[in-house]
C-alpha cells in the first residue's frame, strides 16, 4: 500500500502579504508580513516566521521553530528538532523534540544546520556552519561547531 500526500500550502496563516515561489510544502505555520519563501522549501506546523524574513530555496524548517523579523535564511538551511537524546531518532515521540528560537536580524548562510538552540538578535551564521549551542551575543559565527569569529 502506498500513502500519497500532496505538497502545497495548507492551513497557513499569513499575517499580510507574502511571496511564495512554488513548489513548497507549508502547513500549520504562521508567516509574517512581507515574507519571501523560495521554492523546494518545507515549513512545518507550529512554526512562526516574523515579518520581512526571507527563506531561500531548499530549506527545511521543522516543527517547534520560531524565526524573528528581518531575517535571512540561505539556501539549503536545515533546522533540527530531534537531538537524538537517546542515541537515535525519537520515532514520533514529540515529547523528546526541542524548540529553536531565532531572534531578529539574523542571517544564516547556505547549508548551515541549526540544532535546537536559541540565537539572539543581530547574528550572522556562516555558510556550512553547524550551530550546536545557544548564541547569546551578537556577532559573526562560523564553523562546526559554530564559534564567534568577530563582532558586528
Amino acid at each position: 500500500m502506498i500513502k500519497e500526500h500532496q505538497s502545497g500550502i495548507k492551513d497557513v496563516v499569513f499575517e499580510g502579504e507574502a511571496t511564495i515561489v512554488q513548489p513548497v510544502n507549508m502547513y500549520g505555520c504562521v508567516i509574517g508580513n512581507k515574507c519571501f519563501i523560495g521554492p523546494f522549501t518545507e515549513i512545518q506546523k507550529d512554526v512562526k516566521i516574523g515579518s520581512f524574513t526571507k527563506i531561500q530555496s531548499h530549506s527545511f524548517v521543522c516543527e517547534l521553530v520560531t524565526i524573528g523579523s528581518n531575517c535571512f535564511i540561505g539556501h539549503g538551511v536545515m533546522f533540527i528538532n530531534d537531538s537524538f537524546q537517546d542515541g537515535g531518532p525519537a520515532n514520533g515521540d514529540k515529547e523528546k523534540w526541542k524548540h529553536t528560537t531565532i531572534g531578529n536580524n539574523v542571517s544564516i548562510g547556505s547549508n548551515a544546520t541549526i540544532l535546537p538552540v536559541t540565537i539572539t538578535n543581530n547574528v550572522v551564521i556562516g555558510a556550512g556552519s553547524v550551530v550546536t549551542k545557544n548564541i547569546t551575543e551578537s556577532g559573526v559565527y562560523a564553523g562546526n561547531p559554530a564559534k564567534k569569529i568577530k563582532n558586528i
